[in-house]
């Protein structure tokens, strides 16, 4: 038996571990059996040189070639890990656009449309305190100050301002 088809015996009886041995490194199976491929490549090679040459000789043929994968997978993992992860085109068809559609846009501006005439509505000190308190994220404590009110009136203020606008959103839909 010539030593080449030896080597290719020892690839093929141990070709499904070393993927299984190369997979943990690598992360993927498509690219753990790539690496162990290229793995048998440089195999081949060294076998094919130490033919030619008497004085190099592999002793474990299989311990070498492992350590070929490993030496492999861990260059691939290197080098993946340098690269920017790029998502596969399948999961970019997924991801949701940021823009709103037009139609959720047209909505919009038209509930915003309803929430200011809701407003407009208002007497001044009722919008003033729920603006001050949507818009301007103050305390009801600080509203009440502002105001020269107790903080009860200004949370009543505000609540009603609240009330007054989501009735004039839900007959407007």
């Amino acid at each position: 038996m010539k030593f080449d088809a030896a080597g290719l015996d020892i690839y093929l009886a141990h070709r499904d571990r070393l993927i299984d041995y190369a997979l943990p490194i690598v992360g993927c199976r498509l690219r753990a059996e790539d690496v162990v491929q290229d793995a048998y490549l440089r195999f081949s090679a060294a076998l094919g040189r130490q033919d030619a040459v008497a004085e190099t000789s592999i002793l474990q043929p299989v311990s070498y070639l492992y350590r070929i994968v490993r030496n492999q997978a861990i260059d691939l993992a290197r080098h993946l890990s340098m690269e920017a992860p790029a998502p596969p085109p399948e999961v970019l068809v997924e991801i949701p656009a940021n823009a709103p559609s037009p139609e959720q846009s047209a909505v919009d501006r038209d509930r915003i449309r309803v929430v200011s005439a809701a407003l407009d509505d208002l007497p001044a000190r009722t919008r003033r305190a729920f603006e001050m308190r949507r818009f301007e994220e103050l305390t009801y404590q600080e509203i009440a100050d502002r105001l020269g009110l107790s903080v009860g009136m200004a949370h009543r203020l505000v609540k009603d301002a609240l009330l007054h606008c989501a009735d004039r959103l839900r007959q407007a839909d």
